[in-house]
């Protein structure tokens, strides 16, 4: 199937022509769906910590950090803006001149409350000698648009969305990179430092080296912190090869194989990387101005916390079954532990001979663990918290997508349609194991789970491979604790009105 030319490729690639073989079949075969128990509730999966459990947690998150533990907070934000302004470029392509739809009325009539408009009215003047407000007197309202997407202007249609300007304030605006390194000055330092790791694209990693040039003094001042600002970029590794709709190799004009980046997947190689006792995951556009953060940074030490206290549990049982120093009302507790903080169950346990058990929570325990934050579920878009049945016949909660549900199941739609919370990504890591080494995370990822799409390429059509999600399939086999946070910490910015509400007002 491969010519010496297409080995080439795919070696300098850094992959192997098995893996590129084994995504073939992929495309091919598809991806099974996964066998659910039941939708997580509170009291069923989710914990909903009471102010007692709040303030133990808070304070377990102060204590950890003054013991001199590294963390950091780990950013995805590769993806460009474009889908933000997916209405606004299809006005300026539109066959009329003035706004028609709601979303284009909407944008005109508040165009005063976005944080870019000081910026888009000197482009504005650069370009058509008029500030944005003249331009919309005078019925020009697609130079105002073009001024704010074209690279002639804001070049906002191409930008990344952590460069944008979000958030107006007294000193200037903001951008969602400089709003995540406030954040991490105030929860996730450290030993007086802050470290924070953006993925970026490729094509974006200069602007972004140089927003942080120009603006990581001035935070460095205003919060008494030293930041260590590190960036990565997907690996070629981990990209997927395209195929025809009849499954064989796509192909570019030239001849060689095509491929696409894998999703936001790939990134847990990039998270691999990272050199942590503790990492916070959160999407670049889930940030809210200074004055609506106390939800945020409450609710982020909470959790935190909890991770903490569990991960000093499992650890306190790791050593006592390597010690041996235990007994058989010890493996209970152990196993109560798992079945009940953990929600990990085996139907069978009961059957197991202690030798046999002591294998079993050996194996349980000793994984990368992560508590999610969930919110009641609003109808966004996003996975949701499951209690999924594993490969080796546990059951053990996950986070879910809709694609990996499937929809000729009645039960299991209905779990899926009537679920309480969904996740916002907003998940706290701990990576290393109970000696302190750090866990190899692709080891825990479940290569079962991807998603295929139908994508084009200059008008022909093809399939793309995604590799399993970032916080399902590649969390697959952690330890999850699922965490109910209020809806006030989860403020994502889909479209370019979303800055409008007053959660991205000043």
């Amino acid at each position: 199937m491969f010519t010496d030319a297409d080995k080439k490729q795919i070696e300098s690639r850094g992959m192997t022509v098995e893996q590129v073989e084994r995504q073939l079949v992929q495309h091919k075969e598809g991806f099974p769906f996964l066998k659910i128990e039941a939708a997580a509730a509170v009291g069923k999966g989710i914990i909903a910590p009471d102010a007692t459990a709040q303030k133990e947690a808070e304070q377990a998150w102060e204590d950890y950090k003054r013991e001199g533990h590294k963390v950091v907070k780990f950013v995805p934000a590769s993806g460009a803006a474009s889908r933000m302004f997916k209405n606004m470029f299809a006005f300026l392509s539109a066959d009329y001149d003035t706004p028609q739809t709601e979303f284009e009325k909407t944008f005109f009539d508040n165009i005063k409350k976005f944080a870019f408009r000081k910026a888009l009215c000197q482009k504005c003047h650069a370009n058509n000698d008029a500030c944005a407000k003249d331009l919309i007197a005078e019925g020009n309202y697609k130079a105002v648009v073009a001024n704010m997407l074209k690279p002639e202007g804001l070049n906002y249609g191409q930008l990344p969305k952590g460069l944008l300007l979000f958030h107006q304030y007294e000193d200037g605006p903001r951008t969602p990179m400089e709003e995540h390194l406030v954040e991490a000055a105030l929860y996730a330092s450290s030993n007086g430092e802050a470290h924070v790791h953006f993925t970026v694209s490729h094509d974006h990693l200069q602007l972004f080296e140089q927003r942080v040039a120009e603006k990581k003094d001035y935070y460095e001042k205003k919060f008494g912190v030293k930041y260590d600002i590190t960036f990565s970029e997907q690996k070629p590794s981990t990209d997927t090869i395209a195929a025809n709709p009849d499954n064989t190799p796509f192909r570019n004009e030239d001849g060689s194989l095509l491929f696409r980046p894998g999703g936001h997947g790939a990134l847990i190689e990039n998270l691999n990387d990272i050199d942590a006792d503790i990492i916070f995951v959160k999407n670049i556009d889930n940030v809210v101005p200074d004055r609506l953060k106390g939800d945020t940074v409450l609710w982020k030490q909470i959790i935190a916390g909890v991770l903490v206290k569990m991960q000093r549990k499992a650890f306190e049982y790791l050593r006592m079954l390597e010690s041996g120093q235990y007994n058989h009302d010890k493996l209970e507790e152990i196993i109560r532990f798992v079945q009940r903080d953990l929600c990990c169950r085996k139907a069978d346990i009961k059957e197991l001979e202690d030798a046999e058990l002591v294998c079993y929570l050996k194996g349980k325990l000793n994984r990368p663990m992560r508590v999610c934050g969930v919110v009641k579920n609003v109808g966004e878009p996003g996975g949701g918290p499951f209690l999924a049945y594993n490969q080796d016949g546990t059951v053990s909660l996950q986070i879910l997508e809709s694609s990996q549900i499937d929809k000729n199941n009645a039960d299991y739609m209905k779990m899926f349609t009537s679920g309480t919370h969904f996740n916002p990504v907003d998940l706290v890591c701990a990576t290393k194991d109970y000696k302190g080494h750090a866990f190899n995370l692709p080891q825990y990822v479940d290569h079962r789970t991807g998603f295929i799409s139908s994508k084009s390429k200059n008008g022909r059509e093809l399939k793309a491979l995604e590799l399993p999600g970032l916080w399902n399939g590649a969390m697959s086999d952690w330890n999850t604790i699922f965490v109910e946070v209020p809806l006030s910490t989860f403020n994502p910015v889909k479209t370019v009105n979303d800055l409008l509400r007053d959660t991205h007002q000043g």
